[in-house]
Order: structure tokens, then C-alpha cells, then sequence
């Protein structure tokens, strides 16, 4: 009798034990999962979040907030959502096709059954300028930003030289290697991710040293009619103009390409990065002979100079020869790959954007709306500048504030600099398969960049600079809606966007099969079972039909938008 009760109690113990077993597995399973995104997955959202808080943004949220207060939160709001839709739409395009954006409008209009000569001169390399000329006018206000930091910080420097200082940036991506190859350079995410905290923290000290108004603040984010209201619209525009980047696009799907799992992957490295270790290997073979100090310095300067012209050189073309020329000529990704990097790419890049992005934009149209439309500079008719929103900032908050805005400026310049630098390699390997080196294009790109900056810095001055900038964000929103019809386009097509099986992989299982008895063919690795599965051997990730929706609902829109700024800024009535 007593024991009875003994082995209830042990057997009820016995069987509660296995439930909280599993929870515990469920909770480290779940960690796991959770270090194992931090750690190899992200870093592409941080990006390419960059290029949506770039100097062009500082001046538009500055203008909205002092001018209409809380009300155009909405609007920033908006803006990143819409950023975000199409940042995962480019992020799903690199990771399921191996493809930059810039790599499929070639491969979609440069070898057309008809008329390809058509199609190449009247499409492709008519967008291929665009997109060039978006990247320049991107270069273009990140360099004048930061060098108008750097002149807040240093009033006595030139604004000539702060540009020159400012484009020196371009020697630290020499010495980071190709953060565009096919393994993530994991010090280029590393420092663009330090810049992206400094411009978050210094703009949250910002806002802990005005009067906000919470309450208000929130309500922002609420669609009210007062955005129709007094030239609200136009800044509204502005905006969405400012914040939806169509170089961030590029680089975003260029990133996405990237294999963040597994330790090596040869074919994926660039022909570049490869012929870099090459010769580093030649260069510096082992061996036990005994070398004198002059043999070693002659091997030291021989090693210098390979990897000078290695970093230097001009492609043969024939390495070119055999790549396809249109999209029936080449796979996707095997179907495991796609599966084990897609969603963690997507959730990158929405957490980055909306944690990010949106934040510190809604951050600086806050500080601006307390400080000149609801406290004691709105008497001042609002910034016109960002020399006048730093003026303002020390005298009304002090010059710690007023210091810290300039950081953050500074922080957001650069990094956003550094972004287009990358995104006008991508564009011209993608579009033209360029046969100089990743570190010459980047040379060339930061050069078209910084010269007309430097023109206008030693002809104009601070008037020309505001003039500058304004005529980059004009042709920003230009060029936006080419770049987004051909990412819905490519997106949407079940031809470019199916993944099936590796069929090395199915080989391999077929000989596992053909070898082992059937007693061991229950035991496989998980991504061949997952290979396995797909009914038709292949998987669809194009668009659904609400995903298209939304894409042609966003398309209108800013298409809308952009005419409707540049033809208020033709009549001179835009909202300033």
C-alpha cells in the first residue's frame, strides 16, 4: 500500500520529466537559431539600410519637421515600408539566382532573339546610364554631406578640403578587399555597422536634450488630411524621393548573393579574389632552405608588386567568353542554398530598415519639429540649410547638440559614401561586365563623384552646395522608377525566379542508394531530404499575385510622386 503511491509519484515524475526536457530543447534550439542568425546572416540589412538616412534625407526630414511638425511621420513611415518591400524583392532576387539586379538587366536585353541591337542601345545601355548617373548624384550628396560635417566640426577648414578629406574614405575599401565577392567581408559590415550606431546614439542624446512631445509625436504616425494641406505634399514627395535609394537596390541584391554558410566557396569568389590568392600563394611558398635578409626583401618587394598589378589588372576577355548571355543559358541556385538563406535574408533586411532606417529618420523629423515648429526656434522661419539647422541646434540646445549633429551627419555621410562607391561597382560589372578590377572601379566611381563636388566647393561655395544637392535628389527620383520596373519584372517571372535541386547532389544520393543497403538510406542529411521533397523537382519563388499588387501600387506611386515634384520644381512652387 505505501508504495503505491511511490510509483505513481515516480511514474507521473517519469513521464512530466521528457515535457519540460523538450521545452528546455525547444528554448536552446531556439537560441541557437537566433546566434546563428546574428552571427552569419546578418549584415547585408545594415548596408543597405545605410543609403536611407543619407545626407539627402537629413535635409528633407529637416525641412518637414520645422515646417509641418509632427504630421509627415506618417510619410517617413510610409516611405521605409515601401523601402523595405523592395529591398526584399531585390534580396530574394541575389539569393535565389546568383544574380545581381544589374547582372539580370543584362542578361534580359543585351541578347534578344529579335533585334538585339535594338534592344541593347535603346534599353540596356540607356539604363545602364541612368543608373550611372543615380550612383554619381548618390556619390555626389554623401561627399557633400560629410564635408559639410566635417566643416561644422572644423569651421576654420575649407569646404573644398573637407570634400577632399572626405573622399579619401575610399582608401580604407582598397585596404577591405571586395566586400562584393562570394564570401562576406565580414570588417566592411563590421564598420559600416559602427557608423550606423554612432549616427543612432548621437541622434538619441539629441532628442533626450529637447522637448518632445510624445504625445504628438505619435499621433504623426497616424495618415491625418493635413497632408494635403500648404505644401505638405510636395515635402511629402520629397520624402519618399529621398528615402527609396535605386543604388541601395543594386548592392542589395549583389549582397544577396552571398554564401554566408559554408567555409569555402571557390566558384563563388570573383575572378579577382581569385587570382589575389593565387599570386599571394606563388609569392610566398615554404620552403626550408635558409634565405639571406636581401632574398627575403626582394621576395617581400616582388610580393608588393604582384599584388599591385593583380589589383590593377585588365581581364582577358576570353575569361568572359563562355558566360551566358541570357537567362535560358544559366541555373539558379540549388534549391537547399535558396532555402537556407532566404528567410534569414528577408528578416535582415526588414528588422534593419524598420529598426534602423525608419528610426532615424523619424528621429531627425522629431528633433527638427521640437526644436523649430513647437519650442523656441519657431520663431526663425525654419532651416534652410544644414549650416543653419547646426547654427540653430547650438544656439537654441547648446553646443554639445549642436556637436553631436554634426557626428551623426558626419557618420551618415561617410558611410552612405562608402555604399555607392560599392553600388557603382556592381552597376558597371552587372551591366557591362567591365574588365577592370573591383579596386579601379572603385577609384573611377569615387573620381565622377568627387570632381563636381569640387567645382562647385571652390567656384560657389555653401550656396552652390544646397543648389547641388537639390539637382542630385531631382535626378535620384528620376531614375527610381527604371530601376523598380525591371526588379517587379524579374521578380514576378517564374522563369528567372525557380530553383531546383543540385543534380551533383542527386547524384550523389543516387550512388549513396546504389551502394549502402536500404537500411542506412533513412538516414540522410537534412538538406537532401528537403531536396528531395519538392514534388516537381522545382521551386517557385516569383511574386504572388497580391506581392505584384503591392509592387504596381507602390510603381504608381512613385512614379506619381516623381512627376508631380519635378514639375512643382519646373513652375518653382515646390514646398520650401
Amino acid at each position: 500500500m505505501c508504495g503505491l503511491p511511490t510509483d505513481r509519484l515516480g511514474s507521473a515524475h517519469s513521464t512530466q520529466q521528457p515535457s519540460g526536457d523538450r521545452t528546455r530543447s525547444r528554448i536552446r534550439k531556439t537560441g541557437r537559431a537566433v546566434v546563428n542568425h546574428i552571427v552569419k546572416h546578418t549584415g547585408v540589412g545594415i548596408v543597405c539600410a545605410v543609403a536611407y538616412f543619407d545626407p539627402g534625407n537629413w535635409g528633407v526630414d529637416l525641412q518637414a519637421g520645422s515646417q509641418f511638425g509632427y504630421k509627415l511621420l506618417f510619410v517617413v513611415l510610409l516611405a521605409g515600408l515601401f523601402a523595405a518591400f523592395l529591398q526584399v524583392l531585390a534580396s530574394r532576387l541575389g539569393c535565389v539566382t546568383g544574380l545581381d539586379l544589374a547582372s539580370h538587366c543584362r542578361l534580359l536585353l543585351y541578347n534578344r532573339p529579335k533585334h538585339p541591337r535594338l534592344y541593347r542601345w535603346l534599353l540596356l545601355y540607356p539604363l545602364y546610364a541612368l543608373s550611372e548617373i543615380a550612383i554619381i548624384s548618390t556619390d555626389l550628396a554623401e561627399l557633400l554631406g560629410s564635408a559639410i560635417a566635417l566643416c561644422l566640426l572644423f569651421p576654420r577648414l575649407p569646404l573644398w578640403a573637407g570634400v577632399l578629406l572626405t573622399a579619401s574614405d575610399v582608401l580604407l575599401l582598397l585596404a577591405l578587399g571586395d566586400p562584393l565577392g562570394g564570401r562576406p567581408v565580414r570588417p566592411f559590415e563590421l564598420l559600416i555597422a559602427a557608423l550606423v550606431l554612432t549616427v543612432l546614439v548621437c541622434m538619441g542624446i539629441i532628442i533626450s536634450k529637447v522637448g518632445v512631445h510624445w504625445g504628438l509625436a505619435f499621433d504623426g504616425f497616424v495618415p491625418s488630411d493635413s497632408l494635403f494641406k500648404s505644401g505638405a505634399l510636395y515635402t511629402s514627395i520629397g520624402i519618399i524621393g529621398a528615402t527609396v535609394m535605386p543604388h541601395s537596390l543594386f548592392l542589395g541584391s549583389a549582397l544577396a548573393t552571398q554564401d554566408r554558410i559554408t567555409s569555402e566557396t571557390p566558384s563563388q569568389k570573383s575572378l579577382f579574389s581569385v587570382s589575389s590568392a593565387t599570386s599571394s600563394q606563388s609569392g610566398f611558398t615554404a620552403t626550408t632552405v635558409a634565405i639571406s635578409g636581401w632574398q627575403r626583401l626582394r621576395r617581400a618587394l616582388q610580393h608588393m608588386k604582384t599584388a599591385v598589378t593583380t589589383a590593377f589588372q585588365i581581364v582577358p576577355v576570353k575569361h568572359f567568353a563562355n558566360e551566358p548571355t541570357n537567362h535560358a543559358e544559366r541555373d539558379n541556385r540549388p534549391l537547399a542554398v535558396v532555402r537556407a538563406h532566404i528567410y534569414h535574408g528577408m528578416i535582415d533586411m526588414v528588422v534593419s530598415l524598420l529598426g534602423f532606417a525608419v528610426v532615424i529618420n523619424a528621429l531627425i523629423l522629431i528633433l527638427a519639429s521640437a526644436v523649430f515648429f513647437y519650442g523656441s526656434g519657431a520663431g526663425s522661419g525654419g532651416p534652410a540649410s544644414l549650416f543653419d539647422a547646426y547654427d540653430l541646434l547650438r544656439d537654441l540646445v547648446g553646443q554639445p547638440a549642436a556637436t553631436l549633429f554634426a557626428l551623426a551627419l558626419l557618420a551618415s555621410g561617410q558611410s552612405s559614401s562608402i555604399i555607392a562607391t560599392m553600388a557603382g561597382q556592381t552597376v558597371s560589372e552587372g551591366f557591362l561586365r567591365w574588365r577592370i578590377s573591383p579596386v579601379l572601379r572603385r577609384l573611377i566611381t569615387r573620381c565622377l563623384g568627387l570632381i563636381p563636388s569640387m567645382v562647385v566647393a571652390i567656384a560657389v561655395g555653401r550656396s552652390g552646395v544646397d543648389t547641388l544637392l537639390v539637382a542630385s535628389q531631382v535626378a535620384l527620383s528620376i531614375v527610381l522608377p527604371f530601376i523598380i520596373f525591371p526588379l517587379l519584372w524579374l521578380t514576378s517571372s517564374k522563369t528567372v525566379m525557380t530553383a531546383k535541386p543540385s543534380q551533383i547532389l542527386l547524384a550523389e544520393r543516387s550512388q549513396t542508394v546504389t551502394d549502402q543497403p536500404p537500411a542506412d538510406s533513412e538516414e540522410l542529411p537534412t538538406q537532401e531530404q528537403d531536396i528531395e521533397a519538392a514534388d516537381s523537382g522545382t521551386v517557385s519563388f516569383a511574386n504572388n499575385k497580391l506581392v505584384i499588387v503591392v509592387g504596381a501600387i507602390i510603381f504608381v506611386i512613385v512614379v506619381a510622386a516623381n512627376v508631380y515634384a519635378i514639375v512643382s520644381l519646373a513652375m518653382g512652387v515646390g514646398g520650401g
